[in-house]
């Protein structure tokens, strides 16, 4: 077998890895690196692909093609290629130091030997008393990450990293959402696409093969997008929401509240898509301005798409007759005049006084109507006298419920008129039977008119037809009452919830654990008796101690509605740690310390893992929630595939090309008017495609933005500046490094000569990055601890301290002592970096290694103690005490040398205090000490 591996910058790996590899490998080794000289001049993507295209044929034709092959752009290597790969025990860092950076050489192989050493598993851990624990908000498993989710994750396992740092045992579980509608919708797609068949034209059992014969296919696909993110999972504990383990504690869950009265069955207004005959929750549907809006719909027989064009919504009059003249009515859906149980107006009203209480005729069935009063009714609305639906508006049902009206089902699942419309409109479309209605209207002389309404539409965003008020009987959860027991939910939030609508009727998901219950000899059919139960057989012992029969007497048939999706992922939290059974994990790491997601979840994902967590755990799911906002495009554009700024990670990451963005784009399930759009809008904002930037620049870039408050609006030149940055800090320890080698190190800064005046500023802006950092971490705001590293390693470190040092002549015990101060900013900067930039940081920390004082027990940066402030204290009043004594020196010995030197090392810091707010006089005087006019004068 084959893999296809790209090789444009290949690391080269530890000596036991070549001698491992001796029959070909270290040909291909010596060969690449031969070939891959990094150039002083930037080079354009064309370049740099031919360059690449030239270096893989190098190779090729040193090994021979009996042991690779080049296909499509990439080298084809054997399986036993990468297995050798996969055993080595760790990258080799002692070969020359690059002289430029490559994100593509460095994150090259770090996170497969992360997961080898075993780093991020909690159970390796050797902290027993500090636990840290929290989930990753399990994305989708129909598709792939994009910038937002990649904003979840830099989050995250900067925070997992940092914990770990600090000793603490973290667990981060990765998982998956099996997103019961996402994933049927695509699945339906494909086989119509590729067979030209529905689902309808499989069995259940036939139809779920192939969706899971999709997902083993594409659901590994986020797993890699999350490993070349960095992110630090434990992945023993991957969680799937449709594993046997997690399966079982959604049963059990929903056993338990049906068993406390929490959830009950009966029937009520859902949100129902026809196109996809089905319950929807509140997030799967948006609200689109009538005017103008081009409308998809499919037909549930053929499986194909239609489309309606509004081109106007119109509020259309009609007049209905009563025994003393006529009302005239107003609505904006004609096509559901035949399931008008009532008139409505506002009791204040003076227009209609006279007809309270009073009676009209239907104009098609010719029953008498009620005129209700309700405070409800919009006097501004039309004529201020509307119809009343009850089967078929929200508003309208309130309204039943408060009057005692009856409610008449016009509108089928599948959108075509019932039967109780008469022949004339039975299984007409919905939208067709509008304009017939109109036309009735007209004939019988009760139109009155109609004019131009703009309004909005709910439209279902997985199939993009208009969403129909329909009467179903479903299952619900009473969210109130649950919420009262949470008693960290927000007043607002127990008052917009409404009781919450599980039930779907869809194939792929949880199938409800509820059987409808049938005896022997029973005369009522109409009547639905239900029972619940773990498994069928408890449902039968159930129902046959509940009627008071024999088991055997009892026929059950088991609800063929799934649960909705985030019923299960309000689970996540103690299901991933294997309640309901009493695990280790359980009891160690629940409640979650934290949960981090995004502030558009607050309602549909956050609060009902704390009202699920709290009545089945008896605890609230995690001791914190910390949200972020949402990542629009540069242009505050919320990010959609039929915009064409979705951006996937990989490809910032990575670099693409136009043509390969827009080819995306054609192989997805975009409507071809959408997908000209998507294409142009990329022409527009990647003309040139997307540059390479590397996971740590991405996760830089990411990380800083304050994550609490506006919106995110991400470009990509952001994270390429983050590219050069890292550029810079390759460079600044390419340097470091150079003047280590013919250096001796002392064991530590205290048994150095006494610091100079720019190495006491440097320790102490050092500690200040420090302390930044540390608070940035406890407070969960990220932005600081990026500004303030950027800051000290950019213009302390490079701007001032090496300029600094490159400018004086030292003796040789002086530059000894800066060389081990940079040395130990440098390392003490990497370690704080770590946790935000894990790959180049680890690269880097391992060049520096052998220089460092340790008994070599140490492994990784990634596992090493993070910096505090109260372990650099002791070098601050070291510091102090070196400028009492150098002052007291000074004041003995009053000479202009001495003087001179002490002034410009105060000189020096009064510089940087002033270097933030451009004092070009300050600059002045610092640069004329520094050319040594204070010994003339």
């Amino acid at each position: 077998m084959w893999m296809a591996v790209h090789v444009a910058s290949p690391r080269i790996w530890s000596r036991d890895l070549q001698k491992a590899w001796s029959t070909w490998g270290s040909r291909l080794c010596s060969q690449s690196s031969s070939s891959t000289q990094p150039s002083h001049h930037p080079r354009t993507q064309a370049e740099k692909a031919k360059r690449r295209q030239a270096r893989e044929k190098a190779i090729l034709s040193s090994v021979g093609h009996a042991d690779c092959t080049y296909q499509n752009g990439y080298l084809m290597f054997p399986l036993m290629f990468i297995a050798i790969i996969q055993m080595s025990s760790i990258l080799d860092t002692t070969l020359p130091f690059p002289q430029s950076y490559s994100p593509e050489y460095v994150e090259f192989g770090w996170y497969q030997w992360w997961e080898k050493q075993g780093f991020f598993r909690s159970c390796d851990a050797h902290a027993v008393d500090k636990y840290f624990s929290f989930c990753i908000p399990p994305p989708n498993v129909t598709g792939t990450l994009h910038l937002g989710h990649a904003l979840t994750v830099a989050i995250e396992d900067a925070l997992a990293r940092w914990r770990r740092m600090q000793g603490c045992k973290v667990l981060w579980v990765p998982g998956c959402d099996h997103a019961g509608i996402a994933t049927q919708s695509v699945v339906e797609r494909k086989l119509m696409r590729e067979q030209g068949k529905c689902r309808r034209d499989y069995s259940r059992e036939e139809f779920l093969k192939q969706v899971w014969r999709w997902k083993d296919e594409k659901g590994d696909e986020i797993y890699h997008q999350l490993r070349k993110l960095g992110a630090s999972l434990d992945w023993n504990r991957a969680c799937f929401t449709m594993d046997p383990g997690f399966s079982s504690a959604v049963t059990e869950a929903f056993v338990r509240l049906c068993d406390s009265g929490l959830i009950y069955r009966s029937e009520a207004l859902v949100n129902w898509s026809c196109a996809l005959e089905s319950a929807i929750s509140d997030i799967e549907w948006s609200s689109g301005s009538c005017l103008h809006l081009l409308i998809h719909w499919r037909d549930s027989v053929s499986g194909l798409f239609s489309s309606l064009c509004f081109s106007r919504c119109c509020l259309t009059f009609f007049v209905i007759f009563f025994s003393e003249g006529e009302v005239a009515v107003s609505t904006t859906r004609p096509e559901t005049m035949l399931g008008d149980v009532a008139i409505a107006v506002h009791p204040d009203d003076p227009r209609y006084k006279d007809l309270h209480g009073k009676h009209c005729r239907h104009p098609f069935t010719e029953c008498l109507l009620p005129i209700i009063t309700d405070s409800m009714v919009d006097v501004t609305f039309g004529t201020g006298a509307v119809k009343v639906t009850p089967a078929h508006d929200h508003t309208d049902f309130l309204l039943s419920q408060r009057h005692s009206l009856p409610r008449l089902t016009v509108i089928g699942g599948d959108g075509t008129m019932t039967s109780d419309c008469g022949q004339w409109l039975e299984g007409v479309k919905r939208f067709d039977a509008r304009e017939r209605v109109i036309t009735a209207l007209m004939e019988r002389k009760l139109f009155r008119g109609k004019k131009e309404h703009p309004m909005s539409l709910p439209i279902c965003s997985r199939s993009g037809d208009v969403t129909e008020p329909l009467l179903k009987k479903q299952w619900f959860v009473r969210c109130q009452e649950m919420g009262r027991k949470a008693v960290q939910v927000s007043e607002r939030a127990l008052n917009v919830w409404f009781d919450w609508c599980i039930s779907r009727q869809l194939w792929w998901g949880h199938q409800i654990p509820a059987y409808r219950v049938t005896l022997e000899n029973s005369k009522d059919t109409e009547e639905e008796q239900w029972v619940w139960g773990r498994s069928a057989a408890e449902a039968r012992q159930r129902a046959a101690v509940k009627f008071g029969v024999n088991p055997d007497a009892i026929t059950l048939t088991q609800d063929p509605d799934v649960l909705d999706t985030w019923f299960s992922s309000g689970l996540f939290p103690f299901a991933m740690l294997g309640w309901p059974q009493q695990t280790e994990d359980l009891k160690q790491f629940y409640p979650n310390s934290i949960l981090e997601t995004g502030s558009d979840l607050i309602f549909f994902w956050v609060a009902r893992m704390v009202m699920l967590g709290r009545e089945l755990t008896g605890q609230l799911p995690f001791k914190q929630v910390l949200f972020h906002s949402l990542v629009r495009d540069k242009y505050g554009r919320k990010m959609s595939k039929s915009l064409g700024n979705v951006i996937d990670p990989l490809d910032v990451i990575s670099g693409v090309s136009l043509e390969r963005l827009q080819e995306k784009v054609r192989e997805g399930n975009l409507d071809p008017r959408e997908s000209v759009v998507a294409m142009e809008a990329q022409k527009k904002d990647f003309p040139k495609g997307i540059p390479e930037c590397g996971t740590d620049a991405l996760r830089f870039a990411l990380c800083s933005y304050k994550a609490q408050g506006e919106d995110i609006s991400l470009s990509v030149s952001h994270v390429l500046s983050c590219r050069h940055f890292c550029n810079k800090m390759w460079q600044t320890v390419r340097f470091t490094l150079a003047t280590l080698h013919d250096a001796s190190l002392p064991t530590s800064l205290a048994e150095t000569y006494p610091l100079s005046g720019m190495d006491r500023w440097i320790c102490w802006r050092l500690y200040s990055t420090v302390q930044q950092c540390e608070r940035g971490f406890q407070s969960y705001e990220l932005h600081t601890v990026t500004s303030a590293l950027h800051s000290f390693w950019l213009h302390s470190l490079c701007d001032v301290y090496l300029v600094s040092s490159g400018c004086e002549e030292q003796r040789d015990r002086e530059k000894q002592v800066a060389v081990s101060v940079l040395y130990h900013c440098v390392s003490i900067s990497l370690a704080l970096l770590s946790p935000i930039m894990p790959f180049l940081t680890e690269e880097l920390w391992q060049r520096l290694l052998p220089y460092a004082d340790s008994d070599g027990t140490s492994r990784s940066l990634c596992v090493q103690p993070y910096p505090k402030t109260s372990q650099s204290t002791g070098e601050v009043v070291r510091v102090a005490r070196l400028l009492r004594a150098q002052c007291q020196l000074t004041k003995e010995r009053p000479d202009c040398e001495r003087t001179s030197s002490f002034l410009l090392q105060c000189l020096n810091i009064i510089y940087i205090q002033y270097y933030y707010i451009n004092n070009l006089n300050w600059l002045f005087i610092f640069i004329y000490f520094q050319s040594g006019m204070l010994n003339k004068t």
